[in-house]
């Protein structure tokens, strides 16, 4: 897995020397973006799987943000970012609603956009921010927990999925005369 993934990360240097990055150059070579182990991998996992959803064209450069502040796999955590995309975005936006919901205790139930009137489009505008303002709570909170779960999740799972790998293999090298 190590080496599959070691032959298709872009090169360091690469990145280096390419004339848009050229100002992040010292913090974009640090050894530990790079470097694959369990823990950077554990961690850039978390980091994407946290990052991937925050609305907009604002996941990856989350991401990448993220694997600056805690030195952490640099391509990984923008890997794990693509898991939310148009298919997967409004069942998860969906799911972090009702959580939030949920955790507030909010009796109501989901209150459906306003229905744009051509006729009166001022009207139909003073009303978008009145529902928006009724979704956020409960969306802001549920997106904050079920990223907080999604990151704990899968940390815990890369961790637990490395170490099964290394103990499978010191049992069967432990085994050959």
């Amino acid at each position: 897995m190590r080496r599959f993934l070691k032959n298709r990360l872009p090169d360091p240097c690469a990145i280096g020397d390419n004339p848009w990055l050229r100002p992040f150059r010292n913090a974009l070579l640090h050894p530990r973006l790079w470097h694959l182990n369990r823990h950077s991998a554990a961690g850039a996992v978390a980091a994407g799987l946290a990052c991937g959803l925050i609305p907009g064209p604002l996941q990856m450069p989350g991401a990448a943000l993220c694997a600056l502040l805690f030195r952490v796999n640099l391509p990984l955590a923008l890997l794990v970012t693509l898991y939310t995309n148009p298919l997967t975005i409004v069942p998860l936006y969906l799911l972090a609603y009702e959580l939030g919901r949920w955790v507030l205790a909010d009796g109501s139930s989901f209150i459906a956009p306003p229905e744009p009137q051509l006729g009166n489009l001022l009207a139909w505008l003073r009303e978008l921010p009145r529902w928006m303002l009724g979704v956020g709570k409960p969306l802001g909170l549920g997106l904050l927990l079920l990223a907080a779960l999604f990151a704990s999740l899968g940390y815990l799972g890369v961790k637990a999925a490395w170490r099964y790998y290394l103990v499978a293999r010191w049992r069967k090298r432990r085994r050959r005369p």
